[in-house]
């Protein structure tokens, strides 16, 4: 994050010197007058006879806060200053404080410079580790709730004075806000303000009354610090700060760096979406985190991008520093007249400022957001901006967050853990087996029942499972083998663990066995300390879906070959439906051993052990298992098929497509014919050749009845 003199230099120099100065003072105008709104706001009632030193450290932290974003940041023409949404939070601080006189003032300020200290720190650290991501995904409806309940708290601030105070300026705030709504135009704010101003210039002489009487009488501001506005505390006030006061505020400061990040969350959002562009969500949270640690450093507040004063920097065509460097040396100006500007304000444009923003605040985040969000999300966004205004900011935070959660928890405990289920007839392993298990494993499929689990499994979600697997343990036909699929399983809790348990508990002590397919090692371990040893012994654990298929099968032909009753009416049916299969298979091995037996004088024979691959050579070798099995594997390590006596193991997509590597699983043999071997053989022994082509044909299609 580099600042370069040149490129402000060469700025100074092209077409983008006026529309700079122009948005940049423009911007500069409207936060110089909003912010001494926002400081009147935050330090009111007990802390007024500080009334300008509270509007120094504002407009300082503005005018510090804007400089370093505008060098730092990654968006040319960035404008900051401080949220309205914070503004609540800050007036709660002040108002919370157990202090008197000036020391009062003094820990209210230590207070805040504490939340903004730690506030930036957390967005520089946020920016560093570049964890933006992680946090830009705040529950848009608490988002906008708090933004709304803030702004209804700043209404109501607002129109506290007395009546003849904040009625005209609360009807100038609401024509102001109506009118930038409906033109969009930058100026209106700034002339607006000159126009208030005069006007209330002209009542006063209409009315025959003076500076000094609309002054006494409330109807201007009044200076306090001497014509000065900062530095507001010295060292010597250090002394002043109760610090027991502290702990007290601990709350109030969570929530000011929580409502803090929020606003810089909506902040970089809503610059994208009125820019439609992409922004460095990282270097900007860096930027923040500095600009507001130069803000606190001073006493100020904390700074984030402000969106329609940055956007209204491309729309002037002064995407340059130049603007947001304009906008700081505004507000410095306004710092550096002090109390000499402050007593020519009038109140009423205070109370209209705060109604300006407020009014704001609710249109974003209440009105604009109904026609967006479905009711359940709505109804949140509604019951965080009710409990704000009524009850207070924390409230209002902590019932958000615990609304977003239910609906969350209530819409997850929703969606199906159960993706697909299948059985042991619809569904096969890619092992080889002879005819009789085949036909064993079409008859008792059903008794193999399998489920595709997917998402996070938790304690709204573990039950519902539970309800299903259960139904499979009461059916009319009671499974021999059921298959949990946790490929799919995103993560788990303790609940769902439990619960888990209970259940294999109950499975296994019902004589159905449980096979768990690609669980990760923690499900593995939480199951192993949560379910008994006795029970845990009898799950079984296979690294994906086909080979827990092959175990269920394995259980299944075990249990049919088990089964004593009507033995041989059982067998009797299993010949007659296996005859046909039987004979092919008898046929096909009598023709591969004769096959064998007439190429022995030409081909090799090789031996392997169980892992051994088989490698292609350049030779282009035929290899046909004479004995053993062997399986063939894609890239990623799942079992295509199982190759018996009898199959081609070499060449790989002879065997299968998407072969990758072909694995011995038991010792063996095969019998090995090279290019030149059968060339040879094409030549001399035609019908031979023939013979073992054809076979390789038949083989091909007939893979799996071995």
């Amino acid at each position: 994050m580099r600042y370069s003199l040149s490129e402000t230099v060469r700025d100074f120099e092209t077409s983008r010197l006026i529309p700079a100065l122009s948005a940049g003072s423009t911007s500069g105008l409207g936060l110089l007058v909003s912010h001494i709104a926002f400081a009147s706001f935050i330090f009111s009632g007990p802390l007024q006879p500080w009334s300008s030193q509270r509007i120094g450290l504002i407009l300082f932290g503005a005018f510090a806060g804007c400089l370093v974003l505008a060098l730092t940041g990654g968006f040319r023409g960035a404008i900051a200053g401080l949220s309205p949404a914070l503004v609540i939070v800050m007036a709660d601080i002040g108002s919370t404080i157990d202090a008197e006189g000036r020391s009062l003032f003094v820990t209210t300020v230590a207070a805040l410079v504490i939340g903004v200290i730690f506030s930036a720190a957390l967005c520089s650290l946020i920016g560093n580790l570049r964890l933006a991501n992680l946090v830009r995904f705040i529950p848009y409806p608490v988002a906008s709730g708090f933004v709304a309940g803030i702004g209804g708290a700043v209404l109501l601030g607002a129109i506290e004075s007395e009546v003849w105070i904040w009625a005209p300026g609360a009807l100038y705030g609401l024509a102001l806000y109506l009118a930038m709504r409906r033109w969009r135009n930058p100026l209106i704010l700034p002339i607006s303000v000159a126009l208030a101003v005069s006007g209330c210039y002209a009542v006063f002489a209409a009315l025959g009354m003076s500076g000094d009487e609309a002054r006494a009488a409330g109807l201007l501001m009044t200076g306090t610090a001497d014509g000065t506005l900062w530095p507001p505390v010295g060292p010597a006030d250090i002394a002043l700060v109760d610090w027991s006061a502290m702990p007290g505020q601990i709350p109030n400061l969570l929530v000011l760096v929580l409502v803090a990040l929020v606003c810089v969350v909506m902040s970089l959002a809503g610059l994208e979406m009125a820019l439609n562009e992409e922004l460095d969500w990282d270097r900007e949270f860096r930027a923040t985190g500095i600009a507001s640690a130069f803000s606190g450093a001073g006493g100020g507040a904390f700074v984030c991008m402000i969106v329609p004063a940055s956007f209204r920097s491309k729309l002037f065509g002064a995407s340059t520093r130049l603007t947001g460097i304009t906008c700081a040396l505004v507000i410095g100006a306004g710092l550096f007249l002090g109390d000499s500007l402050l007593e020519f304000i009038p109140a009423a444009l205070i109370a209209g400022m705060l109604v300006f923003a407020g009014a704001g605040m609710i249109d974003q985040g209440l009105l604009r957001s109904r026609q967006r969000l479905p009711a359940p999300e709505y109804a949140i966004v509604a019951l965080i901006f009710v409990v704000i205004v009524v009850f207070g900011l924390i409230e209002g935070v902590v019932t958000g967050l615990l609304a977003a959660l239910v609906l969350f928890v209530l819409r997850l405990s929703r969606v199906d853990p159960i993706a697909g289920r299948f059985s042991g007839r619809d569904h096969r392993s890619n092992k080889a087996r002879p005819p009789p298990d085949r036909a064993i494993l079409l008859e008792s499929g059903e008794r193999i029942h399998g489920y595709r689990l997917r998402g996070y499994l938790f304690f709204g979600s573990a039950w519902p499972l539970v309800a299903n697997l259960k139904q499979s343990l009461e059916g009319p036909v009671p499974p021999v083998c059921l298959i949990l699929d946790m490929k799919a399983v995103s993560g788990f809790d303790f609940s769902a663990i439990n619960v888990l348990g209970r259940f294999m508990r109950t499975a296994v002590a019902d004589g159905v066995r449980i096979v768990l397919s690609s669980p990760s090692e923690s499900l593995r371990s939480g199951l192993k300390r949560n379910v008994p040893a006795e029970t845990f012994r009898q799950v079984k654990i296979e690294p994906d879906e086909d080979r827990a298929m092959e175990k269920c099968e394995d259980f299944a032909i075990e249990a049919w070959k088990s089964d004593s009753g009507a033995a041989d009416e059982k067998r009797a049916s299993l010949l007659s439906r296996t005859a046909e299969d039987l004979d092919r298979f008898l046929e096909r091995r009598a023709l591969f051993e004769e096959l064998i037996e007439a190429l022995a004088p030409w081909s090799e024979t090789r031996n392997f052990e169980p892992g051994d691959k088989f490698l292609a050579s350049e030779e282009n070798e035929l290899q046909i298992l004479i004995e053993g099995r062997a399986s063939a594997y894609d890239d990623g390590g799942a079992r295509l098929c199982q190759c018996g006596v009898g199959d081609l193991v070499l060449p790989l997509h002879r065997v299968d497509s998407k072969a990758a590597s072909i694995v011995a699983d038991e010792s063996g043999s095969v019998m090995v014919l090279g290019r030149e071997i059968r060339q040879w053989l094409e030549e001399r022994e035609t019908r031979l050749a023939m013979r073992l082509y054809r076979y390789l044909l038949s083989s091909h299609h007939s893979r799996g009845a071995t």
